[in-house]
């Protein structure tokens, strides 16, 4: 019989849940058939029951009722779950148990009053630590040969007391199924562990993935509407002027964008399909398509990069982009794609701005959604102001992906 661990009926919500059976006691162990079990007690009381004599409502025949009911009870309740009766309850009642199948054997004189014994020593060693156990069904085995050896012979009918010694005997088969138990719960256990580790590790992916798919909602929704939304709003202002050409200009720049992201769209689904995306091509006509012609250096030898790393290149080249029209409009851009023997970088530099920036509070979700992609690469990145040379005043951002 294989077990098999329940597991969540959908993908939507992969956080880890109770496990099977958590909090309602052992859990149930393959192979064993409680009916059997059943069957055997009850079957064991039925023989008691037509055999054991005298029994009626007084002398011996009430003593030897008594204590067959006594007998039967402690059968009986050896099939309470573990988890209910305290490893103490369990001790005394065993014991008793076994004071009581002796004293059946004594007082009785005829019929299948051992029974008890056997049974009982065997639950013993189901029930009991090895050793206590095995102590247990010691004292059954000499209590019940002692009080065979002593009975008088009843009617010629006298059991041999070497069986009494025997009685303790099926301890050990009890022992066995204890510990083969043990570990079957143990293996059990484990898996379940492993399962509730394996939901963790889905969540923690689903996460993953959800932080992935927001950074490039952001990339391409919020950059490419905040850029066609300046281009509006200065073809809007440019009205009042009455400049139609200029008008005009900022109003076929919004198409462009309107294209642009289309493509960065289209992009987007490439990579969520794990497409392999041509990088110096992806990233030239983004470069072109931010009006920087150019603009573009590449260096070192062209290699195909995974897909994972093409689209965060392009995405981090985007974002770098986006806030340079944004932070420093009219300003001198540069990009540099630079294959080195064992890395790829992408770095993007702006000169300082030559008109004046529109009035746009960003986010912060651009850097770190930056940061973030980089430090899933196991790369670095690098951004700040440019404090020399001929873009003196304008910003840099530069990353740089191990391969």
């Amino acid at each position: 019989m294989r077990y098999r661990l329940a597991v969540p009926a959908t993908e939507t919500d992969p956080s880890p849940g109770p496990a099977p059976h958590e909090g309602a006691g052992p859990r149930p162990i393959p192979g064993q058939d409680l009916r059997t079990q059943w069957i055997a007690s009850l079957g064991v009381i039925v023989a008691g029951a037509l055999t054991i004599r005298p029994m009626g409502l007084g002398g011996r025949g009430l003593a030897v009722a008594l204590l067959f009911a006594v007998n039967c009870l402690a059968l009986l309740v050896r099939r309470l779950p573990e988890a209910k009766v305290p490893p103490r309850v369990t001790l005394v009642w065993l014991t008793l148990g076994v004071l009581a199948a002796a004293a059946l054997i004594g007082v009785s004189t005829t019929g299948t009053a051992y029974l008890f014994a056997f049974f009982i020593a065997g639950h013993t060693g189901y029930r009991l630590e090895p050793r206590p156990a095995l102590v247990l069904a010691l004292f059954c085995s000499l209590l019940c040969a002692a009080v065979l050896y002593a009975r008088p012979d009843h009617g010629g009918q006298e059991l041999p007391w070497a069986v009494g010694l025997v009685t303790g005997v099926p301890v050990v088969i009890g022992v066995v199924n204890r510990s083969r138990n043990r570990a079957i719960r143990a293996a059990l256990a484990a898996a379940e562990s492993a399962e509730r580790a394996a939901r963790a590790e889905a969540r923690t992916a689903v996460l993953t993935e959800r932080g992935r798919i927001a950074r490039d909602v952001h990339d391409v929704l919020a950059h490419s509407l905040a850029g066609i939304n300046m281009q509006l709003e200065l073809a809007d202002a440019l009205l009042d002027t009455g400049d139609l050409d200029k008008v005009r200009e900022a109003n076929d720049k919004a198409h462009s964008m309107v294209k642009e992201s289309l493509k960065q769209a289209q992009w987007t689904v490439h990579a969520l399909r794990e497409d392999a995306l041509p990088l110096v091509e992806s990233l030239t006509a983004m470069v072109e398509s931010s009006g920087h012609r150019d603009a573009l250096t590449v260096t070192g030898t062209v290699r195909e990069a995974p897909a994972q790393v093409t689209q965060n290149l392009l995405r981090i080249a985007q974002e770098a982009l986006t806030n340079a029209a944004r932070y420093a409009p009219g300003g001198q851009v540069g990009v540099e794609l630079v294959f080195a023997a064992g890395s790829t970088t992408v770095r993007v530099r702006n000169g300082p701005a030559t008109r004046p920036a529109a009035a746009a509070a960003g986010s912060g979700m651009g850097l770190i959604g930056m940061r973030e992609r980089v430090a899933l690469l196991g790369g670095t990145l690098t951004a700040g102001p440019v404090v020399e040379g001929p873009d003196q005043g304008g910003w840099q951002v530069e990353a740089v992906i191990p391969q």
